[in-house]
């Protein structure tokens, strides 16, 4: 396989963080040279477990996704109802639930939750990033951080779906799609937090805003809260379920969510980058590409010269001399 620009600066870094030796750095480029350059050809033929094969989220991840998609729900099934509380299906609704008020207090309790989950996150990206900073494993590019690539792998990407290109493009730990997803929910998320503060502490926004704007903030906020909602649950049901779980490959369901992993199919289509950093990191998942590639029939007898190995040889002070080993026949 010849890397692209993107793949040879993904493995320089993942190989220098993790500090391997000339040997596993020969290991590397032997397997690189025996896949083949279409990408299709190597997914379409690996084994994937379907609550998954590699490691992606933390546990940490997965609690926040858990209280932020729970808390969402209840609150919008709580939230509609006292927003149309006079509509015809409003009315059973909050009397089951104990009346108006008690909806209400029901409500208010889960938005504390929804607002604890937030803190919460941002908690676990902060402490994350500066622990990786401090052990030397920091890369912008594993981030959800909307970086230039991003553009660059969109219209790759629509390229590909338009059949004018015959692979997609080498993506990340996050790609494009993910990247708006997640802002498009954080964009949402602080709306429903700020309009919902200022029905909860009208005083407190009154003290902060000049006297002219303090009530046509009150009224934006009364209007931007409900459809705000409406907006994200339709979102969410129709965009994004539909995206992680129900999508062709996806169906019935994706378990990262639960088990924190990514099918090695998932992560080679749409993750290439992230799986050279596995291929890095796991000696188990280099023979596994290793077998998987012989036993198929899919290895490549031409070996393709990728200078990024030659180049980290030299960097830790590994001999200069080419070691290469014949690749196994082709079964």
């Amino acid at each position: 396989m010849k890397l692209s620009n993107d793949a040879s600066a993904v493995l320089e870094t993942s190989m220098r963080q993790n500090k391997i030796s000339a040997e596993v750095c020969r290991e590397l480029e032997e397997l690189v040279a025996m896949m083949p350059d279409d990408k299709k050809v190597i997914y379409q033929n690996v084994e994937s477990n379907p609550v998954g094969d590699l490691f992606r989220y933390s546990v940490h991840i997965r609690i926040q996704h858990l209280l932020t998609f729970t808390t969402f729900l209840l609150l919008a099934f709580t939230g509609l109802p006292i927003y149309y509380n006079e509509a015809f299906w409003a009315v059973p609704f909050n009397s089951v639930l104990g009346g108006l008020e008690v909806t209400r207090v029901i409500h208010r309790t889960l938005a504390l939750t929804f607002v604890v989950a937030m803190v919460y996150h941002g908690l676990t990206l902060l402490f994350g990033t500066m622990r990786k900073i401090s052990a030397g494993k920091f890369d912008i590019r594993q981030t959800i951080i909307p970086l230039w690539k991003d553009a660059r792998d969109f219209s790759a990407d629509m390229a590909y779906f338009a059949g004018k290109r015959d692979n997609r493009p080498d993506m990340d730990k996050f790609m494009y799609k993910q990247k708006i997803h997640y802002f498009a929910a954080a964009f949402g998320n602080t709306v429903m937090v700020v309009s919902g503060s200022s029905f909860l502490f009208p005083e407190f926004w009154n003290s902060i805003l000049p006297a002219a704007y303090a009530s046509h903030w009150q009224e934006m906020m009364r209007l931007s809260h409900p459809h705000e909602a409406l907006l994200a649950l339709l979102v969410i049901a129709f965009w994004h379920w539909y995206n992680v779980h129900l999508a062709p490959g996806r169906f019935p369901m994706q378990w990262t969510y639960l088990t924190g992993k990514l099918t090695r199919e998932h992560q080679i289509e749409e993750h290439f980058l992230e799986y050279l950093r596995n291929l890095v990191e796991l000696p188990e998942e280099r023979r596994y590409m290793r077998e998987n590639l012989i036993e198929k029939g899919l290895a490549v007898s031409h070996p393709v010269q990728n200078s990024v190995f030659e180049n980290y040889r030299k960097a830790v002070g590994a001999n200069d001399e080419t070691v290469t080993r014949p690749l196994p026949e082709e079964t």
